[in-house]
């Protein structure tokens, strides 16, 4: 094969470290590599027949053996040979055998490799984008779900992880979804990037041939060519767009995986997860070990680890295409597509089988005083007492009960009264009424009607709002995958015309 103004064939090492491997991962790659060199092809010479750049019989010929490719499945028939350096000039080499050099080889008139590649990265990272979105939309579903049915499960809220004040299970997964929804937002916004179609930049410099790159983009389902040619092979921040949005997420993740992880130590005994997803001891019987938290908080890390690795390959490269762009970057890419995929999977999963000790979870919070502050919030409402005043009277009151290791619903009118009588020098004029009502974790959750708060009818609302964003990221995913459909199904069907 002709390698331009090099005379020798690739050293061994270079072939054993970079090129083969590099095959290797495209042909092994779930995301239709093979697939998307030949769709960029077909756009391509469909293109130049249009345009009058390559003659019709020319662009039949070309088309005729590529769609016999392309029926080939997801990897070629053909023998690879990592001599030819890369995948897309093995392919080229088919094409001309079954053609002719002065056939096949009109094929890649107009572009250079560089908008090639970066063509082909766009499009099976589009296809890669598409699976791991509808997954995150799934757990969003599951968790919405879980949701639903526990708006009166009620537990002990922790801040700096001590107990604070009552909420439900609902409430809880209601912030989850909140903040899962924001991540999931972060993500949608790389789509406005990666939909864009680098073809017919060329090397960077575009071209004297008379090109129309809006219709390969149309073809290949993108919304529009790069407007520069140079940021058209340059470009590869939709890739940090992405690792950013992966890292965002896979921290929330990892906030809600660390929770669960304790409510499933006997210590808390909050919840117990499904046999399907724990592991026992080899050496301890009663263990039940929940190893899908443990993968999810170590996967998010790698997602994180991921983003800097990513950018850092691109600090110090110029403004234009290397061979960094196409090949160490995207690295980063496909394996956090693979961990987000399997994180998603694995919190899925888990959630959706979790059984909460509702019964335990209320007796901890009966006990733990959780409660407290809305005895303070008693105090002002019935004495007329500043917040302040009765944080200081119920602070008295809990370093009390705990010094004497007694729980908080043992608290009664004669406690409160007297360190209430210490700080104001009057009796309180709370009753032992008032003071169980005000220590009712159920009721404490259930009162909490302001915006954003614990009444279930307040979280009915949130879940009512999170369902309705899923339920627009659902059809906006479907309108995306739709429209990158309808691009593929248009250029298949000018080629049967032309093939006619």
């Amino acid at each position: 094969m002709s390698r331009g103004a090099i005379q020798n064939p690739p050293n061994q090492e270079m072939v054993d470290i970079l090129i083969a491997p590099g095959i290797k991962n495209d042909l092994e790659s779930p995301y239709k590599v093979y697939q998307a060199y030949l769709d960029c092809n077909k756009a391509h010479v469909l293109m130049l027949a249009k345009e009058g750049i390559i003659k019709k019989k020319v662009a039949k010929d070309i088309l005729r053996v590529t769609r016999q490719m392309s029926r080939m499945g997801d990897v070629p028939a053909f023998e690879i040979d990592p001599l030819r350096e890369d995948l897309y000039f093995n392919l080229e080499h088919y094409l001309i055998e079954k053609t002719s050099p002065e056939v096949g080889g009109q094929q890649h008139t107009a572009r250079s490799r560089n908008d090639l590649y970066n063509t082909v990265l766009h499009l099976t990272a589009k296809n890669a984008f598409f699976e791991v979105s509808k997954r995150f939309l799934k757990l969003r579903r599951t968790l919405l779900a879980v949701a639903k049915a526990n708006l009166n499960t009620v537990l002990a809220g922790m801040t700096c992880l001590q107990p604070s004040e009552p909420i439900t299970i609902a409430h809880y997964l209601s912030g989850i979804l909140a903040n899962m929804e924001r991540d999931y937002a972060r993500l949608a916004f790389a789509y406005k990037t990666l939909n864009l179609s680098p073809l017919g930049g060329c090397s960077m410099a575009s071209t004297t041939w008379t090109i129309d790159r809006q219709m390969t983009a149309e073809l290949m389902g993108f919304e529009a060519p790069f407007d520069n040619s140079i940021d058209s092979v340059a470009n590869v921040d939709f890739v940090f767009d992405i690792l950013a949005a992966f890292a965002a997420a896979g921290n929330t993740f990892s906030r809600l995986a660390y929770d669960m992880y304790l409510w499933a130590t006997p210590e808390y005994g909050y919840i117990e997860v499904d046999d399907g997803v724990a592991v026992c001891s080899s050496i301890m019987p009663q263990k039940k070990n929940p190893i899908t938290f443990e993968h999810i908080k170590a996967k998010a890390s790698h997602l994180i680890g991921f983003y800097t690795g990513a950018i850092g390959t691109t600090r110090g490269e110029p403004f234009g295409l290397t061979s960094i762009i196409y090949s160490e970057t995207p690295n980063y890419l496909w394996t956090a597509l693979r961990e987000m995929s399997e994180c998603v999977r694995l919190l899925d999963v888990t959630v959706a089988g979790v059984t909460f000790k509702a019964k335990r979870m209320i007796e901890n919070a009966q006990g733990n005083f959780c409660t407290v502050t809305e005895l303070a919030n008693t105090l002002v409402r019935v004495d007329g007492v500043s917040f302040r005043t009765a944080h200081d009277v119920v602070a008295e009151v809990v370093h009390f009960m705990t010094t004497k290791q007694k729980k908080s619903y043992e608290i009664g009118r004669e406690v409160v009264n007297r360190f209430f009588k210490s700080v104001t020098g009057k009796d309180t004029k709370l009753t032992d009424d008032d003071i169980a009502l005000a220590m009712d974790p159920v009721l404490n959750a259930k009162s909490k009607q302001s915006l954003g708060g614990t009444a279930p009818a307040e979280v009915r609302r949130q879940l009512r709002r999170l369902e309705k964003g899923i339920a627009a990221d659902e059809r906006e995913l479907d309108t995306r995958i739709a429209k990158t459909a309808a691009g593929k199904a248009k250029m298949e069907k000018m080629i049967d015309q032309m093939l006619k």
